[in-house]
């Protein structure tokens, strides 16, 4: 491992974070890429990989628990090391930061819990998988759309499309003579 004016460089192989070890920082890939593995029953099983501009250990900074897997350097990698007071500052500094981490977080999670799916007996497949949040986005999506858009009218309270169909009917009517 040698020491660069930015980061860490890391050689092939070498164990950047291990598994069960305490953290409290986290980590940004500048060069390179890692994977991350975890001890299982049958041995050590990929997790992820990740690339220059991912960051890992980010969990660290929020508990301070051991470390949830391995993580080794895949060829030449430079990483660089931010700890939970710097974290804090640059987030005060920009506080869209917080907003992608947590962007990059949730996928993390949207990816895992389709892969746990996958797992399950009776899972559905990758390609025909239907997370909750892709259905919400959809839901969304239709309520947004202006044909079956339904708002109330901020004067009266009342149901502006259903005012409008009634209106629309009552010009269509015809007038008595």
């Amino acid at each position: 491992m040698n020491s660069g004016s930015l980061g860490k460089t890391y050689a092939d192989g070498a164990i950047i974070v291990r598994q069960g070890d305490s953290g409290d920082c986290m980590f940004a890939i500048q060069k390179g890429q890692i994977e991350v593995v975890r001890r299982g029953k049958d041995g050590d099983v990929r997790v992820a990989v990740l690339e220059e501009g991912e960051i890992f250990g980010e969990m660290a900074i929020f508990e301070r628990e051991a470390r949830s897997a391995t993580v080794r350097a895949l060829g030449e990698v430079r990483v660089l090391t931010v700890d939970k007071k710097t974290f804090l500052r640059r987030v005060q500094e920009d506080p869209s930061l917080a907003f992608n981490l947590v962007r990059m977080m949730s996928r993390r999670i949207r990816r895992l819990s389709g892969e746990i799916a996958e797992l399950q007996p009776g899972g559905v497949a990758r390609s025909q998988d239907t997370l909750a949040l892709t259905d919400a986005e959809r839901r969304i999506e239709r309520r947004n759309r202006t044909d079956r858009r339904v708002t109330k009218d901020r004067r009266s309270g009342g149901n502006r499309r259903r005012d409008a169909e009634r209106r629309g009917a009552v010009a269509a009517s015809p007038s008595p003579a």
